[in-house]
């Protein structure tokens, strides 16, 4: 007898592998102590919030005597904050958005199953180039969805336009992106985005009806040696942003993302209508309140990425000593690495034993590798190196 639906139990049982081996890593500390164990698991980041974060906490704290101070709001959000946030926008994207095509959405993994339930019917593709972050695919289903993988160009992980127009059928409805990438660090250049957006028109206009273009940005700001994400809102009228303030102002768990609409999108008010419709009646209701206001005063605001490119440039330093093949990222706090033998799972159980974690690329749709999520202390990083060395030589 089971006491949960058939679909979550099967669920169950392929349970996310970052779950799995984040789990692991609990025991593992529990069994040999903190500083035994080498988590590089969880993308969670362990950088202390910017001090304007602070700030907005204490000045939250002022008000919390005021009537409905943490009472409900719009479901779009305080319209307050949508304007901040609409002319922080305008500046980071570089082209003008208006807060009435802004709405603030519980993280942006609310922000995706919102935008699903407002444009997707049971049975319409979502297509997303290999590797992906993990939960695409249930947020897909949640909503009746059909998620496709589509194989990006090997070694370099690029977008294949021509892989695209090839996965496309009259069932597709949305594209969706991840620049900088997680777990491959790649970031999209203009061309190759322009490039999709090409096959996109020609795609929409044949199967007469709009193909959505997701762009799922929380690493934007993390790019490395000069890399640049650029805007996908100016590129194709049907596009949509999707971001949170996980990563930049390092505050994961107060869940605050957003979704921004292209000016250029016609009837967008109508999609807009929906989506606030479905941030309420998915149970969000509204974003949270705290949040808005961390958010607000901390615009313009985030972590110190150079913490970041020094843990970067350890990572790599440490792989490449123990003979490990990979392709240094651009962006994000990832290391996605050949692994050794090819067997991805066999290989991470035994990165386990030496009490170093990671996660196997075939969670990510794409076997033969391994995510290393860089977002911890440097000397971790440094301590793992015989681990790598004693896993690679088996």
């Amino acid at each position: 007898m089971s006491l949960v639906a058939a679909k979550i139990a099967s669920a169950l049982e392929g349970s996310s592998w970052i779950r799995k081996m984040f789990e692991e890593g609990i025991a593992l500390k529990q069994q040999y102590g903190e500083d035994a164990v080498c988590d590089f698991s969880l993308g969670n980041p362990d950088l202390p919030p910017p001090p304007a974060v602070a700030d907005g906490m204490k000045n939250l704290a002022q008000t919390l005597d005021q009537p409905f101070a943490l009472g409900y709001m719009p479901n779009a959000g305080f319209g307050w904050a949508r304007e901040k946030l609409a002319d922080w926008l305008s500046r980071e994207q570089q082209t003008p958005v208006a807060a009435a095509d802004v709405i603030l959405t519980c993280g942006v993994a609310g922000g995706i199953n919102v935008f699903f339930r407002a444009v997707l019917d049971p049975g319409d593709e979502v297509l997303c180039f290999a590797p992906y972050f993990v939960e695409y695919g249930a947020y897909a289903d949640n909503h009746g969805g059909v998620f496709k993988p589509v194989p990006s160009t090997p070694k370099s992980f690029a977008p294949d336009p021509g892989a695209l127009e090839a996965a496309i059928t009259k069932r597709t409805r949305v594209r969706i992106i991840n620049s900088p990438n997680n777990p491959t660090g790649v970031v999209y250049s203009r061309e190759q985005i322009e490039n999709l957006c090409a096959v996109l028109r020609a795609a929409s206009e044949r199967n007469g009806r709009p193909i959505f273009l997701f762009s799922d940005e929380p690493y934007r700001f993390l790019a490395f040696d000069g890399a640049q994400a650029p805007s996908v809102l100016p590129l194709y009228p049907y596009a949509v942003l999707g971001s949170s303030f996980s990563k930049n102002l390092s505050m994961p768990g107060e869940r605050l993302g957003y979704l921004a609409l292209s000016a250029d999108m016609e009837k967008r008010e109508q999609l807009m209508a929906a989506l606030t419709m479905t941030n309420r009646t998915l149970g969000f209701v509204n974003p949270p309140v705290v949040a808005q206001h961390l958010m607000a005063a901390a615009l313009g605001s985030q972590v110190d990425v150079r913490i970041y490119e020094r843990r970067r440039n350890a990572m790599a330093n440490v792989l490449t000593e123990a003979g490990y093949g990979f392709r240094m990222p651009e962006g994000a706090f990832y290391f996605f690495p050949e692994a050794p033998g090819g067997d991805d799972v066999a290989f991470v159980r035994r990165l386990a034993r030496e009490r170093v974690l990671g996660v196997p690329g075939s969670g990510f749709g794409c076997p033969g590798h391994f995510r290393l999520a860089f977002c911890v202390d440097e000397k971790v990083i440094l301590r793992s190196a015989e681990g790598f060395a004693r896993a690679r030589q088996g």
